[in-house]
């Protein structure tokens, strides 16, 4: 249960923490009831320190009297250094790969054993995305997330490849078919997927390196993969300009 609390002398930081814990991409909006039981907190102490969240800002009661996260934390958010440095630096070029594909452009990052999606721009064609700025998909099933994959801890790669789960028909889900294509994401520096996420959409992405390795990935979702090479010259001519700004700038 997200942010579990219950524990025996928890302090009030991380019953609060609790309470922001228990929102996620699935529990947007929760009642004080939902969100005393999501955090492992009596509804008497969830109601209080509620409250105080509430009149902070980092929580806001909707009209049908549930709550959502409130602006003050977006603001907080932004604050942080993958947001103020990456996202800034790449924005230039996420843009410039936007005009010269006019498709779905994403620049993610790899968090524990999940891809997080620091910056998207939507693209013209008619194509399924799931993802958005802020969320969380899993590395097997995305483009991006398998670059992230093939260049992250051997310990973060046994994590993944022993729970693997299926999103389409098409997912990858036999761990020797998963280590195959991350071998061959590494020898030929670009990842490639087909329906895996969503039904009606192919990705292609690549990594972005600065200092000594890969500090996150970018891709695209187009319909198909027939203008596959030019669309992989297109990412790796951006991908490189964005590690250059950030080796620039000593944020990598």
């Amino acid at each position: 249960m997200a942010g579990n609390s219950s524990s025996p002398g928890a302090t009030v930081a991380s019953r609060v923490l609790a309470i922001l814990g228990a929102f996620d991409e699935h529990h947007r909006r929760l009642t004080l009831t939902e969100l005393a039981a999501r955090a492992g907190l009596p509804v008497p102490t969830a109601d209080r320190l509620v409250g105080e969240l509430a009149a902070w800002g980092a929580l806001v009661r909707t009209p049908a009297g549930d709550y959502v996260v409130g602006r003050r934390m977006w603001d907080l958010g932004l604050l942080a250094p993958v947001q103020t440095g990456l996202r800034e630096l790449a924005s230039p070029y996420l843009h410039d790969l936007y005009g010269a594909t006019l498709a779905t452009v994403h620049l993610a990052v790899r968090d524990g054993a999940e891809v997080l999606y620091v910056d998207r721009l939507a693209g013209h064609a008619s194509v399924p995305v799931v993802s958005s700025v802020g969320s969380r998909l899993p590395m097997h099933a995305t483009g991006v997330g398998k670059v992230l994959l093939a260049h992250a801890p051997a310990s973060v790669r046994t994590e993944v490849l022993a729970n693997l789960t299926r999103v389409t028909p098409y997912t990858v889900t036999q761990p020797g078919l998963l280590r195959r294509q991350l071998a061959t994401v590494l020898r030929h520096d670009h990842a490639t997927t087909t329906e895996e996420m969503s039904l009606g959409a192919c990705s292609i992405a690549v990594p972005v390196r600065s200092g000594d390795g890969v500090v996150a990935s970018l891709g695209i979702v187009v319909p198909s993969l027939k203008d596959r090479a030019r669309l992989i010259g297109a990412l790796h001519v951006a991908a490189r300009g964005i590690g250059r700004a950030l080796s620039a700038s000593g944020r990598d």
